[in-house]
């Protein structure tokens, strides 16, 4: 094996676990290298010694649970459902149950028979918005090989803090973070991730924000933006202190008091359809709680223009 990969060494000596699996366990330290933590592309060089520990963690079964789903758009190759704030999408040890993975083997229990009840992309739990599910074999592999040829079109509408100029791109590496493991943050040796953002409308705390993903890293947006310096408003892992306006009004400021999840939206989803190859895109609108704050601080700019 000298000259593999170590993580593509691992995959070959542990064919028990996945290829993300044992990434994972490379980035945590619980697969050393001569007893050293290593990157995951760390060149082997021969006669090195693997030592793996895997972490004690309960096995969480995924059970069909009758969980109500938007379902935006079927088919017998697909899925496109759009995702309401606070819905787990896989279980965990923290939420082994009311996932949107319960409620997708529910609606079809054929998609127990595919990985990850066909999900091909994830949301985090406070972020509302389209997601596809492939529904056969054919279909998975197809769509995974779309998201990782970066062809998907992944749209986001994103409350940020404070005011900015105009668009850009955030083109930074993102991995996890050295010390704090509940979080994602832009790291030398983390995975390429890249995010194009342009500005909607200004308000006068916030701006409101169109944002566009090439690539699919763990809280991608949600680090990025926190990153240069804006982060996503009501984010409680990167988000910092509430943004008020000055002299805000009562109400708005009681609105983005108690706004406690990041304010980010997959508004937009467009791919090619596994089985006839017709390009396919789908809208979802904002949901009602980021709305309603939209429209207190475009009230507020409103008032309160020069």
């Amino acid at each position: 094996m000298a000259g593999m990969r170590l993580d593509q060494a691992a995959a070959s000596l542990y064919p028990q676990y996945s290829r993300s699996r044992l990434q994972s366990l490379i980035d945590s330290g619980a697969l050393l290298l001569d007893g050293q933590r290593c990157r995951q592309r760390e060149k082997l060089k021969g006669g090195e010694q693997l030592l793996l520990s895997i972490p004690d963690t309960p096995v969480i079964e995924d059970r069909p649970e009758p969980i109500s789903l938007n379902i935006v758009y079927q088919d017998e190759t697909l899925l496109v459902i759009n995702k309401p704030a606070g819905m787990v999408v896989h279980p965990a040890v923290g939420n082994p149950g009311g996932t949107l993975v319960n409620g997708l083997l529910h609606f079809d229990p054929a998609l127990a028979q595919l990985p990850r009840a066909g999900l091909v992309h994830r949301l985090d739990k406070e972020t509302s918005g389209l997601l596809v599910i492939a529904r056969t074999p054919e279909a998975h592999q197809a769509l995974v090989d779309q998201l990782q040829r970066r062809e998907f079109e992944r749209e986001y509408r994103a409350l940020i803090n404070g005011c900015i100029i105009a668009g850009g791109k955030v083109d930074e590496p993102i991995g996890r973070h050295p010390t704090q493991r509940q979080r994602m943050a832009v790291h030398p040796n983390g995975k390429a991730a890249v995010t194009h953002y342009r500005l909607l409308r200004n308000y006068r705390a916030h701006a409101l924000l169109k944002l566009k993903l090439e690539t699919g890293r763990t809280h991608q947006i949600r680090v990025h933006m926190a990153f240069i310096r804006h982060p996503i408003s009501g984010d409680p892992l990167y988000g910092g202190r509430v943004k008020l306006p000055p002299h805000a009004d009562e109400l708005l400021i009681n609105r983005l008091r108690q706004f406690k999840r990041q304010a980010l939206h997959a508004f937009h989803l467009g791919l090619q359809h596994p089985e006839h190859d017709e390009w396919m895109s789908w809208e979802c609108p904002i949901p009602d709680d980021m709305q309603e704050l939209i429209n207190l601080l475009s009230a507020d700019a409103d008032h309160n223009r020069d």
